[in-house]
């Protein structure tokens, strides 16, 4: 079977495990499976993809594993006795053919967020397994290890390269289990700690005496939308109850969840100092970059002591670019996915599991990047935009459209300030 252990896994599941149990232990949530490559039909292996979640719901969690999370410092006792007695149920999952989706399936996961969260990573990691072991049976591993020997030649001859490091953001979107683990032991064998980092892969950590790496992914902060007081305040909300959970431990700010702009508008004095950095997963990364150096300053941070990190389809030329660009002036730090764990020739998928309702609500993701922004509700994700339209003009008023959107969602926006619209000339205040 494909995953033979629960810490399979990439390691912010864990971290936001732990907070939801804390935080959030009575949320229900909703997540929705999307394949993004054109032309791919995966209903064939509709059935194969139950057996292996099947297989998933059966897993527990070993006394050593148990003993390796136990001594990580930021997890808790509680969270790991919890984890003690923790395994995925199936009820919470459906995967079904479906004619409406481009790729031929729909996965559905609906529960306790509690619950659920540990099942994406999994997901993804299973569909792309049986999809390449029927596409490409007899993969051209000599070709994956050429190209692989090719990355670590690249990172070694930068002539500046003193502060490189990479680490593996893969799982989701590996060729297969196997091969992730064939390409960590290469990166270990000829980059070791000084260019490798560490990897977000928990089991892998664990093996090979890595650092696991992660701190918060998008739903977190998508969640915030529905279990915060106020949808204006959903972003601020997220960082504060972080920063209650972990103390000023796993300090990385995700920025993209509504993009750069508001992040830059929330992202104030306090959490600047407060949290060690942030992660870049969309949009125009120097651009974005050079805009978090400016931020750090005007908030009184000596850019050169915060951290980003790079993690939006990132190869090792684009990675030594990024490098060469920002080194000395700040931090950095990159993740690579899809380029260390699936390049092997065959064209890789790119699928996600994004959440699309907490609480009963939609919720939404916004991003810079065309095409991967999710939800699946278009009136709230028009009111979202207008939303944040109106926190960054406060000065100017919407057209009509909004109130359409506005009336939609009421009761969401009860209580989080004035809001006029001119209709007709006519100042109307709700």
């Amino acid at each position: 079977m494909i995953i033979e252990s629960l810490l399979d896994t990439d390691l912010y599941k864990f971290t936001m495990m732990q907070c939801v149990l804390h935080q959030f232990p009575d949320a229900n949530v909703k997540y929705r499976f999307r394949c993004r490559t054109e032309g791919v039909d995966l209903s064939p292996y509709v059935d194969e993809i139950r057996e292996e979640i099947e297989h998933l719901c059966t897993l527990t969690m070993k006394e050593d594993e148990l003993d390796y999370l136990g001594n990580l410092r930021f997890i808790k006792s509680d969270f790991v006795d919890f984890l003690s007695l923790f395994h995925l149920k199936s009820k919470y999952v459906t995967v079904a053919v479906s004619s409406e989706m481009p790729c031929g399936i729909d996965i559905v996961i609906e529960g306790p967020w509690l619950h659920t969260i540990l099942f994406e990573i999994p997901i993804l990691a299973i569909v792309n397994e049986v999809y390449f072991r029927h596409t490409v049976p007899e993969p051209d591993e000599e070709e994956g290890m050429a190209r692989l020997r090719q990355k670590i030649r690249w990172i070694k001859n930068e002539p500046d390269n003193g502060n490189l490091k990479i680490s593996d953001f893969g799982t989701r979107r590996r060729f297969s289990r196997d091969w992730q683990r064939k390409v960590i032991k290469v990166l270990c064998e000829e980059l070791g700690p000084t260019f490798f980092a560490g990897t977000s892969n928990v089991m892998y950590a664990k093996e090979f005496g890595l650092i696991p790496i992660g701190t918060m992914a998008h739903e977190y902060l998508q969640a915030c939308q529905a279990l915060g007081p106020r949808l204006r305040d959903s972003q601020t909300f997220g960082f504060e109850m972080w920063a209650k959970e972990y103390r000023g431990d796993l300090g990385i700010a995700l920025s993209d969840v509504y993009g750069t702009e508001p992040f830059l508008r929330d992202f104030d004095m306090f959490f600047c100092k407060l949290f060690d950095g942030a992660r870049h997963d969309s949009g125009d990364p120097e651009s974005w970059g050079e805009r978090m150096i400016l931020h750090y300053a005007a908030n009184k941070c000596d850019p050169r002591s915060k951290t980003l990190i790079f993690s939006d389809a990132l190869t090792v030329p684009k990675v030594i670019s990024l490098y060469r660009r920002f080194n000395h002036r700040i931090r950095v730090g990159f993740g690579i996915g899809t380029n260390l764990m699936n390049d092997l020739g065959p064209t890789p998928l790119n699928i996600v599991v994004k959440m699309v309702r907490a609480n009963g609500q939609p919720v939404a993701k916004i991003s810079d990047t065309p095409g991967k922004g999710m939800c699946e509700d278009e009136t709230y994700l028009a009111y979202l935009r207008q939303v944040d339209w109106i926190r960054a003009h406060p000065s100017v008023l919407p057209n009509g459209s909004f109130l359409t959107a506005f009336r939609h969602y009421r009761s969401i926006a009860q209580g989080d300030w004035p809001i006029w619209c001119f209709l007709s000339g006519t100042a109307v205040g709700f």
